[in-house]
C-alpha cells in the first residue's frame, strides 16, 4: 500500500450533446494525467461524456446508446493510470446519473447517483431513476480505498456516511454546480463539515462553462480530513488541477492548483456574465455580437461585457436615435464605444416610426397618445436591429435587467428583441454596483462616468424618466429581492417596512408580467432565484398572497 495519491482534476468544460468531442477529449486528458502529471487517478466532471444538463436528449435512445458507446471506447484505452468518468448509463426502461470507474481496458465499476435534485435550476427525478440496489462505491488506487459521490450525494449525510463505512480513506465527487452569489461560502462550509464529520479528505471536482442560462463556474475544492479547506481554484477558469494526498496524515498537497485573486460578489458575477455570453456565442455558433447602445447605463455595461467576451473586433454598437434622444446619449454611446475600440453605427428610428404612424393614423384618429407610441418607437429599434443581425449574421444581445423584466418595464418584440439577455438576473441596483466595480479594474473607466451619473430613461417621450412609472430602483429591488429571491409575502415584505399601497402595486406587475418573461432571451443566472427555468410560474394565476 502507498503512502500517497496523485490525483489529477479536470476541470474543463464539456458542451451538452457533443458525445463525439468529449470522448476524444476525455481520451486525450487521461493521457495527459498520466503521462505529464504522473497522476494515479483522474476525475472528471459529472455527465463529462454527455454535458450537464442534457435535459430531454435523455429521453432518446440513440443518444443514450451513442454514450453508451462512447463510454466503452474511452475505457478501452485507458491503461497505467484508474479513471473516474461521468455518463448517463441506461439499464432497460431507466437512466441513471453515473459515473464509471475505468482501468486496464475496461470498465471496472459504475457508482449511480442516490441523491437526485429536483430544485432550483435542477429537474433530475424527470431524467434519472435512484438504483434501489445502488449502494456506495469504493475502489483501490495503489491500495488506498477511494470512495467516489456525484455531486448532491454529497449535500447528504448518509451517501458519505455509507462510502465511510464501506472502507473509503479518501472521497472524490464529480460535480455540475450552477454559479450563483454567495455559493462559494456554501461550498466551503459544506466541505469541511463533511471532511470534520468524516476524518478522510473530500476532493470536489465541478465542472465550467455557460450551457444556456446556467453558468457552472468550477472553483474546486479540497478539504483535508480535520476540515481545513484548501482555497478555492479560479472560477471560471479552464485548467488541470493536480494535488497529493497523504493517507497517514489525511491532508492534501496542491502539486498545480491555481487558485482565486478575487473571490468578490461583483469580480465574480462579471466573469459569470462574460462566460454566459463567451459560451453562448461560442456553442452555436456566432462569432460577433450586435447591441443597441442608447447612453444608458444597461446597454453600456453590456457592451464592455461583450468586450471582454468576445474582443472589440466581434462587437457592434448601434445608435437609434428618435425625437427624444438626448443630444448627451448620442456622445456617450460615442465616446464608450471610442474608448472600447468598437464599431458604432448610427441609424435613426425616425422614418420607421413616422411610417408606421402614418399607417395606424386612420384606425388611432380621435385617441390620445399614450404607451402605445412609446412601444412602437421601441419596437422600430427591435426591427431594425434584428434586420442588421439578419442581413450581417451575428448574435442579437439584448439589455434589459433583472428589475425591467420583473415588471413587466420593457417592450415586448421591442426592446426585449434578441437571442441573449446577459443583464437578466442582474437588478438595476446590482447593474449599476457592477458598473462601478469594472470601471476600477483594468486601467482607465471602460463605462463613461457620466452615464452611471444620470438617471434612468427609456427617453421614449420629453423628459421622460423611469421613476416616472417606477418606484426608485433601491426601493423597488429591495421589494423585489424579498418577493422574488427570498419568496417573502405581501404581508412580510410589509412588515419589513415598506409601504403597503407600493407592495401591492409592484406585487401585481410582477404577477401580471410572467407572459413577457416567458418569452424573453435567455440570460446567464447568478441569483438564488433566475426567471426562466429556476422561477416557472404559471402566466394564468389567482394567488394573490
Amino acid at each position: 500500500m502507498s503512502d500517497s495519491l496523485r490525483i489529477a482534476l479536470a476541470q474543463f468544460d464539456f458542451p451538452v450533446g457533443d458525445i463525439a468531442s468529449n470522448s476524444a477529449r476525455i481520451i486525450e486528458m487521461i493521457a495527459t494525467a498520466r503521462e505529464e502529471f504522473g497522476a494515479d487517478l483522474v476525475l472528471f466532471p459529472e455527465l463529462a461524456l454527455c454535458g450537464y444538463p442534457p435535459e430531454d436528449l435523455l429521453l432518446r435512445p440513440r443518444f443514450l446508446a451513442d454514450c453508451e458507446a462512447a463510454i466503452q471506447r474511452i475505457a478501452a484505452t485507458v491503461e497505467g493510470i484508474t479513471a473516474v468518468v461521468g455518463w448517463p448509463q441506461s439499464h432497460g426502461s431507466v437512466v441513471y446519473n453515473a459515473a464509471s470507474v475505468l482501468r486496464d481496458g475496461k470498465l471496472e465499476q459504475t457508482y449511480r447517483k442516490r441523491e437526485l435534485p429536483n430544485y432550483a435550476v435542477f429537474d433530475e427525478r424527470r431524467y434519472f431513476t435512484v438504483d434501489p440496489d445502488g449502494g456506495s462505491c469504493v475502489f483501490e488506487v495503489n491500495g488506498i480505498a477511494v470512495g467516489l459521490l456525484i455531486c448532491e450525494d454529497l449535500w447528504h449525510a448518509e451517501p458519505l456516511a455509507d462510502t465511510i463505512a464501506a472502507g473509503a480513506q479518501l472521497v472524490v465527487a464529480a460535480n455540475a454546480s450552477p454559479f450563483e452569489r454567495g455559493k462559494h461560502a456554501q461550498r466551503d462550509a459544506l466541505l469541511a463539515e463533511r471532511a470534520r464529520d468524516s476524518g478522510v479528505g473530500i476532493v470536489y471536482l465541478n465542472c465550467i462553462g455557460g450551457q444556456d442560462s446556467v453558468v457552472f463556474d468550477g472553483a474546486s475544492l479540497a478539504a483535508d480530513g480535520d476540515g481545513v479547506v484548501h482555497p478555492a481554484a479560479a472560477a471560471f477558469t479552464e485548467q488541470w488541477l493536480v494535488v497529493d494526498y497523504a493517507v497517514q496524515s489525511r491532508r492534501f498537497t496542491a502539486c498545480h492548483w491555481m487558485d482565486d485573486g478575487d473571490e468578490s460578489m461583483d469580480a465574480l458575477a462579471w466573469r459569470a456574465v462574460t462566460r454566459g455570453i463567451k459560451d453562448y456565442c461560442a456553442k452555436n455558433g456566432f462569432s460577433r455580437v450586435w447591441l443597441g447602445l442608447s447612453g444608458g447605463i444597461d446597454s453600456a455595461l453590456v457592451l464592455a461585457i461583450a468586450v471582454d467576451a468576445l474582443g472589440a473586433e466581434n462587437v457592434t454598437a448601434v445608435r437609434l436615435p428618435s425625437r427624444y434622444t438626448a443630444d448627451l446619449s448620442n456622445d456617450l454611446a460615442a465616446q464608450q464605444c471610442a474608448t472600447l475600440g468598437v464599431k458604432l453605427e448610427t441609424i435613426s428610428i425616425e422614418p420607421v416610426f413616422e411610417g408606421l404612424m402614418s399607417a395606424l393614423g386612420p384606425v388611432f384618429a380621435g385617441t390620445d397618445a399614450d404607451t402605445t407610441e412609446e412601444n412602437l418607437q421601441s419596437r422600430a429599434r427591435g426591427v431594425l436591429m434584428m434586420a442588421l443581425a439578419n442581413k450581417f449574421g451575428g448574435l442579437l444581445l439584448t439589455t434589459g435587467n433583472k428589475s425591467e423584466y420583473a415588471v413587466g418595464y420593457a417592450t415586448i418584440y421591442g426592446d426585449m428583441c434578441g437571442g441573449y439577455a446577459p443583464l437578466k438576473d442582474l437588478y438595476k441596483t446590482e447593474v449599476f454596483g457592477l458598473a462601478k466595480w469594472r470601471n476600477t479594474v483594468g486601467g482607465a473607466p471602460v463605462i463613461p462616468p457620466a452615464v452611471i451619473a444620470r438617471p434612468p430613461s427609456a427617453e421614449l417621450r420629453e423628459n421622460q424618466l423611469d421613476q416616472d412609472s417606477l418606484p426608485a430602483y433601491d426601493v423597488l429591488d429591495g421589494i423585489l429581492y424579498r418577493h422574488i429571491d427570498n419568496e417573502q409575502s405581501r404581508e412580510e415584505i410589509i412588515a419589513a417596512g415598506y409601504a403597503e399601497a407600493m407592495v401591492d402595486r409592484v406585487l401585481n406587475l410582477v404577477r401580471i408580467s410572467e407572459w413577457k418573461r416567458q418569452q424573453a432571451a435567455p440570460g446567464p443566472k447568478v441569483s438564488r432565484r433566475a426567471f426562466g427555468r429556476e422561477r416557472r410560474y404559471p402566466i394564468t394565476n389567482g394567488y394573490r398572497g
